[in-house]
């Protein structure tokens, strides 16, 4: 039976990781041995181990020499590929022409919707920017529309608003003016009298107050007659036309 595969990951215990990178690493150096000799490349080769320490194999007397050739070799590969910032600027150089170009046939696209430099066109051109034109004739009357009702709306709802406000204006007027009806038939109530066509109150004066005076007879007894205040000031002023006889004078005096 054979041996399974070996899972690739980190070796946690530190003598199994030892043990085998010591049998990988004496296969890695047979291999460059043989791939040098078998097929008569330059192989070098440098390995350092988790501790630091340095193993290497070269196919060449010096690993020195190899390296070199490694470095001259690799400053010629970057003399010949250009720098990012290089290589971003030529493909500015050569992104800006299409943009030009793009530019200028959207604005040849907008001269000829708003119908100018319409000669040089052929009749497929002109029904297509006809049909062009219609589709956004279409969008542009429905976004109208669509505000419109959208306005419609909204001002029908202030007016149904201002119509509740109003109502509830009249109401309260109306309970106001049956509030004052109220307040004036209690008050006309709580008056006297008033006068029929004025608002105005009339008060009545107080009746008229009498005294008892007595009166004089021919038998000369004295009998108590109810007068007003009228009949005295009447009686009081002096009487031109009637004379008095002189004994009654005399009982006058008394």
């Amino acid at each position: 039976m054979g041996r399974g595969r070996v899972e690739l990951k980190r070796i946690e215990n530190k003598i199994s990781r030892q043990v085998t990178f010591s049998k990988r690493r004496s296969g890695l150096l047979k291999k460059a041995h043989e791939i040098s000799v078998l097929c008569d490349a330059d192989v070098a080769l440098i390995v350092f181990s988790n501790k630091g320490k340095l193993f290497e194999f070269s196919s060449e007397s010096s690993m020195e020499t190899i390296l070199e050739r490694y470095d001259r070799h690799s400053h010629a590969q970057r003399q010949l590929v250009p720098t990012s910032s290089e290589s971003q600027e030529s493909s500015w150089c050569l992104e800006f022409p299409k943009l030009t170009t793009r530019i200028e046939v959207l604005q040849r696209n907008l001269r000829n919707c708003l119908g100018e430099d319409l000669d040089p066109l052929n009749l497929r051109e002109l029904q297509n920017i006809e049909q062009q034109i219609d589709v956004g004739l279409k969008r542009v009357r429905t976004r109208k529309n669509q505000l419109m009702n959208e306005t419609i709306s909204e001002m029908q709802k202030k007016a149904k608003a201002l119509q509740e406000e109003n109502n509830l204006i009249s109401k309260k007027l109306k309970e106001n003016e049956n509030t004052l009806a109220d307040q004036s038939t209690n008050w006309d109530q709580q008056v006297n009298i008033t006068s029929p066509n004025t608002s105005t109150l009339v008060l009545l004066a107080p009746p008229p107050r009498t005294r008892s005076l007595p009166s004089l007879t021919i038998g000369g007894t004295f009998q108590e007659k109810e007068m007003t205040e009228e009949d005295s000031e009447i009686q009081a002023q002096p009487a031109t036309n009637i004379s008095i006889p002189p004994w009654m004078l005399r009982h006058l005096n008394r």
